[in-house]
């Protein structure tokens, strides 16, 4: 099932996305929350007369870097041992067709397609048997990035922190597996139509059970949180006037428009 959450005539709502063709694609209303046993309430509206937001409002967004050995070279750095987690803030989301701001702070700013899977459920110290069971669904995610501050500043929240920093969507997929992610889901970025990334979820060097595992020892994750799970090679300049796309395969297509901040 797709979950997408929306807005129309000032309400904001969540909704089973139904059809094949985009022209065609409708909401049927979720009564409630869709974290929790939830009933479609049988309304239906065109995809068209809504305003898709953020799938999630993330309590936080954790980010796994380096995670493709590719990416981690294209970029000079060594391929880590161990899962590598750094944090972007809830206020960095942003959703589908919204503007990237390009920080007034930053003269290098780069995408980043990555898979983003979303919690399920409150879970902590999840063992490995169990990650599927914590995993709501699947979603699109641009990890934008300021390289320039990146490669300045020691810490990263700068250049992976700043508002709309953080794109997601357009929906959750709630009928991957991690099987399915295993075997190997088509990641691709484009720019202005032209590719720039083209990879798969079987290049991680730590896959999602590994992640889930790694971060949940150390803290507790709500529903609605996402965790970022790497990018492949190809990352590259974003422009003023770009319109960047991340594709997953078996989701759907994240779009956004970078412009100039204020």
């Amino acid at each position: 099932m797709r979950i997408a959450r929306f807005s129309i005539d000032g309400n904001v709502a969540f909704g089973a996305v139904e059809g094949d063709k985009p022209d065609e694609l409708v909401l049927d209303i979720i009564k409630g929350i869709p974290f929790t046993e939830f009933e479609l309430s049988g309304t239906k509206v065109p995809l068209s007369k809504v305003r898709l937001l953020p799938p999630v409002l993330p309590n936080k967004v954790v980010a796994f870097g380096r995670n493709y050995a590719e990416h981690a070279r294209e970029l000079g750095n060594e391929v880590p041992d161990a899962p590598f987690a750094f944090f972007k803030p809830s206020t960095s989301v942003t959703g589908p067709g919204d503007e990237i701001q390009y920080p007034p702070f930053s003269s290098e700013l780069h995408h980043e397609a990555e898979l983003a899977v979303v919690i399920g459920r409150m879970c902590r110290e999840v063992p490995r048997e169990r990650v599927q069971d914590v995993i709501f669904g699947y979603t699109c995610a641009n990890d934008v990035t300021a390289r320039d501050v990146q490669k300045r500043e020691k810490q990263w929240a700068r250049a992976k922190g700043f508002d709309t920093s953080c794109p997601l969507g357009p929906w959750v997929e709630t009928d991957l597996d991690l099987t399915a992610i295993a075997e190997g889901l088509t990641i691709q970025c484009t720019v202005n139509g032209l590719q720039r990334q083209l990879g798969r979820t079987n290049e991680m060097i730590h896959p999602i059970e590994d992640l889930i595992v790694n971060i949940t020892e150390a803290m507790t994750l709500l529903p609605g949180d996402v965790i970022l799970t790497g990018t492949p090679a190809g990352v590259g300049p974003l422009s003023v006037g770009d319109e960047v796309a991340v594709t997953i395969e078996g989701i759907g297509t994240l779009t956004n428009k970078v412009v100039k901040r204020g």
